[in-house]
């Protein structure tokens, strides 16, 4: 077995037995570690890479958005998915301008929605329901 079908099994694994909360957890991390991929790809000049790695992102955060509970959440969650249109937004432009600027700026906003998801009181973290407020 290659390491890299290792990774994928492993990967399984871990979304398979994570809680609602870690595969929000997971979802961040995924998220940001795609964009430090396509900052490096970017001043490689490697600009397929670069932009694969931009729409993976883009992707993820589209998963987080369309998992905001907009019925439970109210004002909280609208701020979200709007800030998470912002984010996508501001990946696009980072694609198509070459932006390293942008790019930061989406990691340090999902890196500071992520620390707070994190920081959730652990009674929260348990509960099966979709993330509404916080992530």
């Amino acid at each position: 077995m290659s390491i890299n079908q290792y990774r994928k099994v492993q990967s399984h694994s871990a979304v398979n037995e994570a809680s609602p909360h870690m595969l929000i957890s997971m979802l961040f991390r995924g998220a940001l570690d795609n964009i430090a991929v396509a900052r490096g790809a970017l001043e490689r000049g490697e600009t397929a890479l670069k932009g694969e790695k931009i729409g993976r992102a883009i992707d993820i955060i589209d998963n987080l958005r369309s998992s905001l509970d907009m019925s439970v959440g109210g004002e909280v969650a609208q701020n979200l998915k709007d800030l998470y249109d912002y984010m996508e937004s501001r990946l696009l432009s980072a694609n198509v301008e070459n932006s390293i600027g942008a790019l930061e700026e989406v990691a340090s906003l999902l890196g500071e929605i992520g620390q707070g998801w994190n920081a959730m009181p652990d009674e929260y973290k348990k509960a099966p329901s979709r993330h509404s407020e916080a992530g």
